[in-house]
């Protein structure tokens, strides 16, 4: 159980940290830590469903944080055409 946790709080760190470092490259503002936070988290989810589907597996910290970067610039790239429509 307590790995479990530890995993839940890795995840959030690297949602948190994909959020932002994917608003910087995407020269936004951001939306705060909680906006940067889930933008982070969706980003993960499409990031690792965008990575598997060309083959690739993140497996290691760094790798998990690059795929949620690649997948947080997907959705903030998404959030912005959305916003100009």
């Amino acid at each position: 159980m307590f790995g479990q946790i530890i995993r839940i709080i890795l995840f959030l760190a690297v949602g948190l940290l994909a959020g932002w470092l994917g608003s910087k490259i995407v020269r936004g503002k951001g939306f705060g830590l909680v906006g940067n936070l889930v933008v982070g988290i969706i980003g993960a989810f499409i990031g690792g469903y965008v990575f598997r589907g060309i083959g690739l597996h993140a497996e290691s910290l760094v790798g998990e944080l690059i795929a949620a970067t690649v997948g947080a610039i997907i959705v903030l790239f998404v959030v912005r055409v959305l916003k100009s429509a």
